[in-house]
């Protein structure tokens, strides 16, 4: 399974903060994300961890895939957040902007999406993105 390079205990969203005091409580199911950078942010440490559980349920019910599979081989390197639009604790959708960089095979890639996310009954959902460029 790829790991993260983040510090042992670290957040592997590149918050900075223990994992414990960012996206842990959303992962394990303890607390939701009250903005849609949170959630961008959680679904970053999903992919991380390979918690397709978490990536399912947080995709908007519209346009959620039946199932999802996760590279074995993609080793996550880091998450820059590049902006956002909306998607405050009073807002009903967001707009998160950034750039998520892995390697496959020793190859590397970058990730620059601008993602959509609406607020459904108090709780984010990721709806789908757009690739700047």
């Amino acid at each position: 399974m790829a790991k993260h390079r983040s510090p042992p205990n670290h957040c592997p969203c590149g918050s900075g903060l223990i994992r414990a005091r960012c996206c842990g409580p959303f992962l394990d199911g303890d607390a939701i994300p009250q903005t849609a950078q949170a959630l961008m942010r959680s679904r970053y440490a999903a992919f991380v961890e390979r918690r397709t559980d978490y990536l399912l349920n947080t995709w908007h019910p519209k346009h959620r895939p039946q199932e999802l599979e996760l590279n074995d081989h993609q080793q996550w390197l880091g998450l820059s957040i590049r902006g956002t639009a909306g998607g405050g604790m009073e807002d009903e959708r967001g707009e998160v902007e950034f750039v998520a960089r892995s390697r496959v095979g020793g190859k590397g890639h970058r990730l620059h999406e601008r993602s959509q996310f609406l607020r459904i009954d108090g709780r984010w959902y990721y709806v789908d993105g757009e690739f700047p460029g």
